[in-house]
C-alpha cells in the first residue's frame, strides 16, 4: 500500500451559530478544494455543533477532499471547558451511507470516527493550543486561541 501525505492549508477563522471556528482544509490537489465542496461543507456545519454550554465558543473544523469522489468535514467543539465533541458530515462517499458521488452533497453517516490520517494532525495541535491560552491562562484568552493554528504545509508535518 502506497502513502502519501496531502496538503494543509488554513484559511481564516469564520463565526458559524454563535462559535468561532478555527478551519483546515486537506487535500492532495494544489488547488485546494473547490468552492462547491467548500460552500456546502460549511452549509451543514451549523448542524454539527453543540449547544453552548459556557465554554468559550470554539470549534475547529478538517475539511477533507479525498483522492475519489469523497469529501469530509470533520467538527470539534471545546464543551465542558476541557472536553473536545465530535461530529462529522461526508459527501460523495456511498460506502459511509451518502446517496450519491457528488463531493458537495454532505449528510450526516453517524459514524464513530473522529478522523483518517490525513485529518488527525491538527487535534494534538489544537490541544496544546486549547491549554496554552484558555486553560493556564489566570484569564483565558480566546482571541490567542484563534490565531494559534498548526502551520500550512502537508498533513505529516510542517513545511
Amino acid at each position: 500500500m502506497s502513502f502519501t501525505e496531502k496538503l494543509l492549508t488554513v484559511p481564516p477563522p469564520i463565526t458559524v451559530a454563535g462559535r468561532r471556528v478555527k478551519r483546515y482544509h486537506v487535500t492532495a490537489d494544489p488547488a485546494g478544494i473547490a468552492p462547491d465542496v467548500e460552500e456546502a461543507a460549511y452549509a451543514i456545519l451549523p448542524r454539527l455543533l453543540p449547544e453552548p454550554d459556557g465554554t468559550p465558543p470554539a470549534t475547529f473544523v478538517v475539511l477533507h477532499r479525498g483522492g475519489d469522489s469523497g469529501a469530509y468535514l470533520n467538527a470539534y467543539s471545546w464543551v465542558w471547558d476541557n472536553v473536545l465533541h465530535f461530529r462529522g458530515a461526508s459527501a460523495g462517499q456511498p460506502v459511509l451511507g451518502c446517496p450519491d458521488q457528488d463531493p458537495a452533497h454532505f449528510v450526516e453517516p453517524g459514524l464513530p470516527w473522529i478522523g483518517c490520517v490525513w485529518e488527525l494532525p491538527p487535534i494534538q495541535h489544537e490541544r496544546d493550543a486549547w491549554v496554552r491560552h484558555l486553560l493556564v491562562p489566570e484569564v483565558p484568552d480566546l482571541e490567542a486561541y484563534l490565531a494559534d493554528s498548526l502551520p500550512e504545509g502537508t498533513t505529516g508535518g510542517r513545511a
